[in-house]
């Protein structure tokens, strides 16, 4: 949508562009400049609150999904939490540190300008400093719609947050052959996105006594499956077809061979296995030394998953080893009743690298066809897409570089990007953990209590981390830092002036898993000063 400006409705420090986790993890840490968070819809809560579905759970323990100065009230707690406790937890949170008093809701931004001084082109980039996030004058323009008004109102600040997530809002669609798309159908074909919205009794409808086609093989479509088997129980009941591209390992609890899942990945003993980005020569010939090792613990976690889940008999056990799923943060956590509602044949499975509609449902490569009346795309989003038709150019180009990652510094700073921070786009574990630690340093470099290194050796940096990721999973597009998030951590913390070493003795730094509490002390230290 094109704009014309008439008058800067309000100038401020601060902008932040989006209510979910990261935004309000923003928000709070950034309070001491009053910001201004616009959230498109009427609630926060992010993905939590528009791409769930009744069955949506937390992927991780609740004590691993917190933040560090506002615990679960029943945080050893061993069940998952519902998206609805999830969002509760996250109202509370806000209300609690009275964040929402800076949001304002039902405001979509629809477009960015940059107005600041310094001139980016690839050319003259090497030999510059960053800069500070702060320099005394505005650095964007931000247009902003709003549901009770046609009217467009612009914001300018001197610093942007953008933390409007890599999922939700922009659905990625498969491509088809010309004639051979959903027009072809008769049925309905809606995105897991469009099927979020609809309410419980609307779902079910939608579900209840049609053959049903899941296309997709992650969490989404695996909470799908499971619910369309809900709604088809009885002798009426028609069965879910998971229609499947690419298998990923699934797990059925945080427990292996009896073994608290932690250990194998989440303590900082197990991570010295991995690689880790600028890590010196003797860890680079440790870590070669040590792949043995790591070889070792990915196949006693697949060969636990092999004898616990029926997955050679459905043919869903992965051709690749579970730690790339793992180092590309892929995993998903099974509803307990999956592959009972799959032993009674409610949810059944195909393969297949090609497919396309045609009629009466889908026909795959190898020329059988599947009968369907409703057809669910559980395809992912298009969160780089959605990012850059937000920016303006030059930095909409920039963006992503020629691996299509984001290269952030410390997941945050596009060293190409000034006065702007990206907060919610390189992934971990515990997305919410990351994504507080990221903003308390970000708080910090906002308030100069350091500076950032020069605009090369950011880039040399997450240039870096991207060859990391590459070596350790196929699947490296997905930006996960799950092998050394401690490391991750630890490089955040140091250049903030912390110890980054947070336990209390040698054997729990070794041995135990690392989550947000071990930062709240620091925290507390940081507000009081």
């Amino acid at each position: 949508m094109a704009c014309e400006k008439s008058h800067i409705q309000c100038s401020s420090k601060v902008g932040i562009i989006g209510a979910g986790i990261s935004g309000i993890a923003a928000a709070k840490q950034l309070r001491h400049y009053s910001p201004l968070v616009f959230e498109a819809t009427d609630s926060i809560g992010g993905v939590w609150k528009h791409c769930s579905f009744s069955s949506t759970k937390l992927q991780t323990p609740r004590c691993d999904f917190e933040f560090s100065d506002y615990p679960w009230s029943e945080r050893d707690n061993a069940s998952f939490p519902s998206h609805v406790q999830v969002l509760e937890y996250l109202n509370n949170y806000a209300a609690h540190f009275d964040v929402l008093k800076y949001v304002k809701f039902s405001s979509k931004v629809v477009e960015i300008r940059y107005v600041g001084g310094r001139k980016t082109t690839q050319l003259d980039l090497k030999p510059e400093e960053y800069g500070s996030l702060l320099n005394g004058y505005p650095a964007w323009e931000v247009a902003v719609e709003t549901s009770q008004s046609t009217k467009v109102e612009w914001y300018a600040f001197e610093f942007l947050v953008v933390c409007v997530g890599k999922y939700g809002d922009v659905p990625r669609m498969p491509v088809f052959p010309p004639r051979r798309g959903e027009e072809e159908f008769l049925g309905e074909v809606l995105h897991a996105m469009d099927y979020a919205k609809l309410d419980e009794d609307a779902a079910r409808e939608l579900l209840k006594g049609k053959k049903v086609a899941v296309v997709g093989y992650k969490k989404s479509a695996i909470d799908l499956a499971v619910e369309c088997a809900a709604a088809n129980q009885g002798p009426e009941g028609q069965p879910c077809t998971m229609v499947i591209r690419t298998l990923h390992w699934t797990v059925p609890s945080y427990s292996i061979w009896g073994l608290p899942f932690f250990l194998f990945f989440s303590t900082r003993s197990s991570q010295f296995l991995h690689e880790r980005p600028h890590q010196t020569m003797f860890k680079t010939l440790l870590c070669l030394l040590l792949s043995p090792m790591r070889r070792g613990i990915s196949k006693f976690i697949e060969s636990y998953l092999a004898w616990k889940l029926p997955l050679v008999k459905y043919g869903l056990k992965p051709d690749h080893p579970f730690v790339e799923d793992y180092a590309s943060c892929q995993m998903a956590i099974l509803p307990d009743n999956f592959f009972e509602e799959a032993d009674k044949g409610n949810i059944q499975f195909k393969r297949a690298s090609k497919w396309w509609f045609w009629s009466r449902g889908i026909e795959f490569e190898d020329k059988t066809k599947l009968e369907a009346d409703v057809v669910v795309l559980a395809t992912g989003y298009d969160g780089k897409k959605k990012l850059q038709d937000l920016l303006p150019e030059p930095f909409s180009s920039l963006a992503v570089d020629s691996t299509g990652i984001m290269p952030l510094y410390r997941g945050t700073i596009h060293p190409l990007i000034p006065s702007m921070a990206f907060v919610g786009y390189i992934e971990s574990v515990s997305n919410l953990h990351t994504a507080e630690l990221r903003c308390i340093w970000l708080a910090r470099l906002a308030d100069e209590k350091f500076k950032l290194p020069s605009i090369e050796k950011m880039l040399e940096q997450t240039n870096e981390e991207i060859q990391v990721m590459k070596r350790t999973t196929r699947f490296y597009k997905r930006h996960c830092i799950s092998t050394y998030s401690i490391n991750h951590s630890d490089d955040i913390c140091e250049e903030m002036g912390w110890n980054s070493w947070r336990k209390k003795n040698w054997f729990s730094e070794a041995f135990s898993a690392y989550n947000s509490q071990d930062y709240e002390e620091r925290e507390r230290k940081l507000v009081a000063s």
